[in-house]
């Protein structure tokens, strides 16, 4: 019996989420086509100049906007940005630094200190229930 392996793709919207760009600003034929892993791969590794040029300046899809402005994807709902943003737009809110921006970058730092905290303590549990076991 042979096994033969067949070619994986995905909707143009999933390679754009993995690409990290706004499927809406990419070229009508990435938008209308099927993405194997292999054009996938090629993509990532050798990024042809609209795909560049997009991640330079955006629009940027939610994820990328709020990795960009130290914020969660709630976060930036609460501020009110539910459109994709330029690079420029970004630069502009960071420097504008509006209450909410502040806020919220705030908030995801306690975020990020509670989760080391939580794994620290989880480590040493990990640690304590090792040492016992081995007694």
């Amino acid at each position: 019996m042979t096994s033969h392996q067949s070619t994986q793709t995905m909707k143009p919207a999933t390679a754009a989420k993995k690409l990290g760009v706004y499927l809406e600003a990419t070229p009508a034929e990435f938008q209308e086509g099927v993405v194997s892993r292999t054009e996938l791969n090629a993509l990532q590794s050798d990024p042809p100049a609209w795909l560049v040029e997009l991640r330079r300046t955006g629009p940027h899809p939610r994820p990328v906007v709020a990795a960009k402005l130290g914020v969660s994807i709630a976060g930036l709902a609460r501020g009110g940005v539910t459109e994709p943003l330029t690079t420029e737009q970004i630069e502009a809110l960071k420097q504008e630094a509006p209450e909410w921006l502040q806020r919220e970058r705030a908030t995801q730092a306690d975020v990020r200190k509670e989760a080391v905290r939580i794994k620290e303590m989880q480590a040493e549990k990990a640690e304590k229930a090792a040492k016992n076991a081995g007694s």
